[in-house]
């Protein structure tokens, strides 16, 4: 029987050196048609980007979630945030994300995935969640964002509790939201790029 491994504590990640993100001058949000046809003219011929969804959190009991409010793509260069709440950008994550032709790479997103389904009636493809690599490859518990930044490449993902929970459903996201959005995209990106998976 083989051995499984171990994900990093939060103690050991604590103790690394911060992984490099991605600045502000590095992410466009898209929130206008103008915006959203740019964003896929540079995403053109694109073979892999880092993907993520966030959602306006819910905090009564049985309220159903409206989300994702965001979508996060991102390149090794820059990572892109489409708000969902102008039709054009809609319909630009729906192109990008029914390509087969790009692996759209991300962690914990069998959730991302049946929203993308509900709200766009698209069936994403293309769509690797990382997290299925690493158990593959002897992880015994999911591996999410920071342990895999961790394990790849010995470094600690910064990740604000506060913009984990804030509301994505925002017309003007705040600077810790634009950066926290697009470096889980980001991050994704690195991770499946160093793991040789494309």
């Amino acid at each position: 029987m083989t051995e499984l491994l171990v994900t990093p504590g939060k103690d050991l990640i604590a103790l690394l050196e911060p992984f490099e993100r991605l600045g502000l001058a590095q992410i466009q949000v898209v929130s206008t048609p103008q915006q959203a046809g740019r964003a896929l003219e540079e995403l053109a011929g694109t073979t892999a980007l880092g993907f993520d969804t966030e959602s306006r959190p819910t905090f009564a009991k049985n309220e159903a979630s409206d989300g994702p409010h965001i979508v996060q793509l991102s390149t090794l260069e820059k990572a892109y945030i489409f708000q969902l709440q102008d039709a054009d950008c809609r319909r630009a994550v729906a192109m990008l994300m029914e390509s087969p032709a790009i692996i759209k790479a991300g962690f914990g997103l069998g959730d991302d995935r049946r929203r993308l389904i509900s709200k766009f009636g698209v069936d994403p493809q293309g769509v690797l969640d990382l997290n299925t690599v690493f158990r593959k490859n002897g992880y015994r518990k999911d591996m999410g964002v920071r342990g895999a930044v961790a394990v790849v490449f010995n470094k600690r993902f910064i990740k604000s509790r506060k913009a984990t929970t804030s509301n994505w459903a925002n017309s003007k996201l705040s600077d810790a939201q634009i950066i926290y959005a697009a470096n889980d995209a980001y991050a994704a990106l690195r991770v499946y790029m160093a793991l040789e998976l494309g």
